[in-house]
C-alpha cells in the first residue's frame, strides 16, 4: 500500500471514573496535577502504550507473520527483559526490516539501536501532553487489604491511593505526511492507528484504569500540502452550570464546538475531510443550539 500524503490532525477526548488515568511513579502513582490550574495530565507515552497494546492484543502485531510491535517487553530466558540492542538483534539489525515488521515504529518512529551506531526515525505521529478540560481534584482511597501485615500477625495490611472522581481528558496530535515517507507508513496503519485509539481506550481494563470511555475521536483530514490549521482541541469547551471539579458524568455538560466549527468552515477549501466518531452520551451545541455531527458539511462518521 502506498505511503500517505496529507497531513492530518487529531483531538481524542475520553474520559475516566473514581480511577487513575496516568500515575505519577515519582510521586506515590498520584495521578498527574498541574498544581496551578488543577488540570489533570495524561503522557502521551500512555496514549502510545494503550494503541500498542490494542495492536498487539487484538490485530495480530503479535511477532507472527512479519507482523510486530518494536517497543514490548520480552523476557529472556533468564527471566531479564530485553534493552533496546537485543531488540534489535531480533531483527538482525536491519532497520528495513523492523519498518517493514513494525507498525508502531511506522507511527510513532523510533531509535533502532546498532552495533557501533543507532538509526532514529522521527514518529510521523505525534501527540502532545492530554489534558482535562476541566479542573479536578483527587480523592485520597484508604482500604483494608487481603493478607496480613506480616506472618502469624491478625492484623491486615491497608491499601492507600489516589483517584480522580472524573475527568474528561482531550489529546491534540498531528500525522506529519513528510516524516511518514521516512517510515513508509501507510493509509491502513493510519485506520489501525484510529481504531487503536478508540478500541484500546476501551479495552484498557486493569483496575487503575476500569472506567475509561472513549467519548469523541476526531480526524481533520488537509487537501493543501503542509496545512494544517493546529491547536484544535483548545476550539472545544465545556458548557456545564457546575463548578469544574463537581464535574461527575456526560449529563453534566454539554461539549460546545461552535468554535470548532467556524475555523473548520473558514478554512473549508484546504480541508478534504472530517471524519470523527462520537458516544451516544454526549451532547454537542453550537451557539447554545444542540446539533449531530452527522448533519455537517465535510462530516463522516467512522465505521470501526
Amino acid at each position: 500500500m502506498a505511503v500517505i500524503n496529507q497531513r492530518s490532525e487529531l483531538v481524542f477526548l475520553y474520559d475516566i471514573k473514581d480511577a487513575n488515568p496516568n500515575g505519577d511513579p515519582l510521586d506515590a502513582n498520584k495521578p498527574r496535577i498541574d498544581e496551578e490550574t488543577g488540570i489533570n495530565l495524561v503522557t502521551d507515552v500512555r496514549l502510545k502504550r494503550t494503541i500498542r497494546d490494542y495492536l498487539f492484543d487484538y490485530k495480530g502485531f503479535n511477532g507472527e507473520d512479519g507482523r510486530d510491535i518494536f517497543v514490548r517487553e520480552i523476557k529472556n530466558d533468564d527471566k531479564s527483559i530485553q534493552d533496546g540492542k537485543e531488540r534489535a538483534k531480533d531483527f538482525k539489525e536491519d532497520p528495513k526490516k523492523v519498518l517493514d515488521q513494525c507498525i508502531d515504529v511506522r507511527l510513532f518512529g523510533g531509535v533502532i539501536p546498532l552495533t557501533g551506531d543507532s538509526i532514529t526515525y522521527t514518529g510521523p505521529v505525534q501527540f502532545q501532553m492530554g489534558r482535562s478540560l476541566h479542573k479536578v481534584e483527587l480523592n485520597y482511597i484508604k482500604g483494608t487489604g487481603a493478607f496480613a501485615s506480616g506472618s502469624g500477625k491478625s492484623k491486615k495490611t491497608f491499601r492507600e491511593e489516589y483517584v480522580v472522581p472524573y475527568s474528561l481528558v482531550g489529546f491534540y496530535g498531528i500525522i506529519n505526511e513528510n516524516a511518514a515517507q521516512s517510515t513508509e507508513l501507510t493509509q491502513n496503519d493510519v485506520e489501525l492507528l484510529m481504531e487503536g485509539i478508540w478500541k484500546g481506550t476501551k479495552n484498557l481494563i486493569t483496575r487503575s484504569k476500569v472506567g475509561q470511555t472513549p467519548r469523541m475521536l476526531l480526524k481533520v483530514n488537509y487537501s493543501e500540502e503542509n496545512y494544517f490549521i493546529g491547536e484544535l482541541k483548545n476550539y472545544i469547551k465545556l458548557a456545564t452550570d457546575l463548578r469544574e471539579e463537581e464535574i461527575r458524568d456526560t449529563s453534566d455538560y454539554k461539549l460546545d464546538v461552535s468554535d470548532l466549527l467556524s475555523v473548520i468552515e473558514a478554512n473549508s477549501e484546504k480541508i478534504e475531510s472530517v471524519e470523527f466518531k462520537v458516544n451516544p452520551r454526549v451532547a454537542f451545541i453550537r451557539d447554545s443550539n444542540k446539533i449531530n455531527l452527522n448533519d455537517l458539511d465535510l462530516f463522516k462518521e467512522l465505521d470501526f
